[in-house]
């Protein structure tokens, strides 16, 4: 009797989580969509009108507005500011904040502006937010006070595994994101479905089409070979380290020139990046740059694209400006991988895959879902590159990352000497 009890208990506990996690999936999928195509379409828009990328300072003090008045509250005697975005997400996960549940239409409104005045941003980064913003509002709605992070977890599997076609990831995303060397089984169940129902709405559902990436040939075999990639990996590593520094960096500066004034900070970013376009001489390296960063699978592309994207993805970030840092990294890992395939002669679209992969695992600290990405994006081919590639990337950009909030469950190497359960953020402030 005791055994059926215990069975009957189990199956009601995968009952509510299979449709709490469809229900997230469903709804933060729909959101997406419309994330989605609005930001293709303003993109286009931007892309028309040249001169809009003007209007990019005058947007920063928009934007700065509407995350000072509607973007903060105090709960529970701490500020909750809507404009640390993933990283106020992760610290909801670790139970320290609240995700607000206006932070998902604040963020979208965000990138919209962002996007059509011409900052350097992606698009993932709303879609994860909205994620936790419905998974907040789900959790209340349901008074399910002691599941609070599985839920947030299940929102950032539907936000990211929607908005890149990729639900196998998206599912093992939302349970690594959080902290370093731990994956939060207890949250499979409703991650898996909340991915593959955001994907499916998102797809099937919405018509909403992804981008494809194809590798036309992969090197052989041999122990060159694999050298060759560790130390293309290696180099992608330390990409992904400059990257997080300089747009930290950047974000600290900033913000103690204009003691945290949001309004002044984008504004004066806007400035900046109107110069450095009229100094590029095009807008190849404002918005996702999708253009460029398919060319890089196909022919060669100027061998400092990666460093331009860089610079100005992290001047547009780290003054205010939101939205997403994959696909920014996805363009300055293909964009590097296309550089350096004539030197290393390794395949170009071979290189350019797995530059996008290792740029993005050692800034977002995620080598699972890293290596499932590559496996999803490019149909499993090279699976072995790839699996190395992430590891050693993984391992080389150290405790530095994407998002400070994330914690170090436990040292990436013993040569790095950091206590478990602090904030990367914390630890990278006192190596200083």
């Amino acid at each position: 009797m005791g055994n059926i009890k215990k069975y009957i208990h189990v199956v009601m506990l995968l009952g509510k989580w299979i449709l709490l996690g469809g229900l997230i999936g469903v709804v933060v999928g729909t959101t997406t969509a419309f994330l989605l195509e609005t930001n293709d379409y303003l993109g286009k828009v931007r892309e028309g009108n040249g001169w809009l990328i003007g209007l990019l300072p005058l947007g920063g003090i928009a934007l700065g507005y509407m995350y000072m008045k509607f973007g903060t509250s105090m709960i529970n005697n701490t500020l909750h500011d809507a404009a640390e975005l993933n990283n106020l997400v992760i610290d909801a996960v670790h139970g320290t904040k609240t995700v607000l549940r206006r932070m998902g239409p604040i963020v979208y409104l965000g990138t919209f502006l962002t996007v059509v005045l011409g900052g350097s941003t992606g698009r993932e980064g709303a879609a994860v937010q909205m994620g936790g913003s419905v998974a907040e509002t789900v959790n209340r709605w349901f008074k399910l006070k002691a599941d609070t992070k599985i839920m947030l977890m299940s929102g950032i599997s539907a936000g990211f595994g929607a908005a890149f076609g990729t639900p196998i990831t998206g599912a093992v995303f939302g349970m690594e994101m959080a902290a370093l060397g731990k994956l939060k089984f207890e949250a499979v169940v409703p991650c898996l479905v909340a991915s593959f129902a955001g994907h499916y709405v998102t797809e099937n559902g919405w018509g909403v089409k992804h981008e494809h990436f194809t590798i036309q040939t992969l090197p052989d075999h041999s122990m060159l070979t694999f050298a060759k990639i560790i130390l293309a990996a290696v180099i992608f590593g330390i990409l992904s380290v400059s990257y997080c520094q300089l747009r930290h960096g950047i974000q600290r500066i900033s913000e103690r020139m204009f003691k945290k004034n949001h309004m002044k900070r984008a504004f004066v970013g806007g400035l900046i990046i109107v110069a450095f376009t009229l100094f590029a001489g095009s807008q190849d390296y404002n918005g996702r740059g999708l253009p460029m960063l398919e060319q890089s699978f196909k022919e060669d592309v100027p061998p400092y694209a990666f460093l331009a994207k860089l610079v100005f993805t992290a001047v547009t970030l780290g003054t205010g400006f939101v939205g997403g840092e994959a696909i920014p990294l996805f363009f300055m890992g293909a964009t590097l991988g296309n550089a350096l395939h004539a030197i290393m002669g390794l395949p170009l679209a071979f290189l350019a895959a797995l530059g996008l992969i290792a740029v993005f695992c050692g800034g977002a600290n995620t080598p699972i879902a890293a290596f499932l990405l590559a496996m999803e994006l490019f149909n499993g081919k090279g699976m072995e590159y790839f699996f190395i590639a992430c590891i050693v990337s993984y391992i080389v950009s150290g405790h530095h990352g994407l998002w400070p909030a994330q914690t170090m469950y436990e040292p990436k190497s013993r040569l790095y000497n950091v206590t478990n359960g602090e904030p990367i953020g914390r630890i990278e402030k006192r190596k200083k």
